[in-house]
């Protein structure tokens, strides 16, 4: 008798187990979104007039010191 009640503990600890393992579809979908706009946020920022001049100051004074 015990071990049969020791098979299906050992059986539902793998199903438990595995149910919770990974991420499902909508994880999925949520973290592409999040993916998705911080990229449009960071594209943005990097696209913007003083981001954009910064960079482009900072890539002169380094090709002068050269």
């Amino acid at each position: 008798m015990g071990f049969v009640i020791q098979f299906f503990i050992a059986v539902a600890g793998r199903f438990r187990a595995r149910a919770d393992s990974g991420m499902s579809t909508a994880e999925y979908a949520v973290g592409t979104v999040a993916a998705v706009a911080f990229a449009v946020v960071l594209y943005k920022v990097v696209r913007s007039d003083a981001v954009s001049s910064a960079l482009s100051s900072l890539v002169e004074s380094a090709l002068h010191a050269i």
